[in-house]
C-alpha cells in the first residue's frame, strides 16, 4: 500500500474541483503542460509535513508562479472556501 494521507482521498471530488477551476488548463497528471505535472508536484512535497499547506497556499492566495518558458503569472485562485475540499484536492495531487 502506498503511504499517503491518513484519510481516504475523494479522487472524483478532487478532479471535479480541478476541472471546475480550469486546473487542467495548465496541469496534467503525468505530463508537463504550462505548469508542472501533478506527479512532479507530488514528488516535490511527498513526505513533507508542510506539503499540503504549501499547496493549499498556492491555490488560495494566487502567488506569482514561474512557468517553464521563464515567464511569470499569478496562480489562479481556487473558487472554494471549503477547507475540506481544498485539503482533498491537495491530498489527491500528493497521491499521484
Amino acid at each position: 500500500m502506498m503511504a499517503g494521507p491518513s484519510h481516504a482521498v475523494d479522487a472524483d471530488a478532487a478532479q471535479a474541483l480541478a476541472k471546475k477551476n480550469d486546473c487542467f488548463k495548465c496541469h496534467a497528471i503525468d505530463k508537463e503542460k504550462k505548469g508542472p505535472s501533478y506527479k512532479k508536484i507530488a514528488a516535490k512535497y511527498k513526505g513533507k509535513p508542510e506539503g499540503q499547506d504549501a499547496m493549499i497556499k498556492n491555490f488560495t492566495t494566487g502567488p506569482k508562479v514561474k512557468l517553464d518558458d521563464g515567464t511569470e503569472e499569478d496562480h489562479k485562485i481556487l473558487n472554494t472556501k471549503d477547507v475540506a475540499a481544498q485539503k482533498n484536492l491537495a491530498d489527491w495531487i500528493l497521491s499521484q
